[in-house]
């Protein structure tokens, strides 16, 4: 990434951060750069081992800390997938989640802009945000089984 991107990203978190009632610190942003460098969904577990390499003395409450307020401050999303390990997503336009049965990730699906639900509400229900869940295996997985 260019000085003048990352830049731009800092004052892009450090505003958001900002607007929530949260300090923009090195670790904040360190570990916000750690979730959108691989948009894989990754655990609090894999983000402090990614985050303890560019910032070896960062611990692992200062993750969940960080973590927690890039939720409150709409920069993050919880994913929960049945009872795993809650996950992370950077990716803040709306999608879906593909999960795989066999190695456990989560996917982005792109929702391609639908604003109305895909299913028929029953009557009195407005929903203003949902998501659907698709599960199955991944490209890799299902080309490991084919080739069993």
């Amino acid at each position: 990434m260019s000085a003048v991107k990352e830049s731009k990203l800092d004052e892009q978190v450090a505003q958001r951060l900002d607007q929530s009632g949260f300090r923009a610190t090195p670790q904040r942003t360190h570990v916000y750069k750690t979730l959108t460098a691989k948009r894989d969904h990754p655990t609090a577990e894999e983000v402090f081992i990614r985050a303890k390499k560019e910032m070896p003395e960062i611990s692992m409450a200062t993750v969940y800390n960080c973590l927690d307020a890039l939720v409150q401050s709409n920069l993050v999303k919880l994913v929960n997938h049945e009872r795993g390990a809650t996950r992370y997503c950077s990716n803040m336009m709306e999608h879906h989640h593909f999960y795989c049965d066999e190695c456990g990730s989560a996917f982005d699906i792109d929702s391609a802009g639908a604003r109305e639900p895909l299913v028929k509400m029953p009557a009195g229900f407005k929903p203003d945000r949902y998501e659907i869940a698709f599960r199955g295996l991944c490209p890799d997985c299902a080309g490991k089984k084919r080739g069993k």
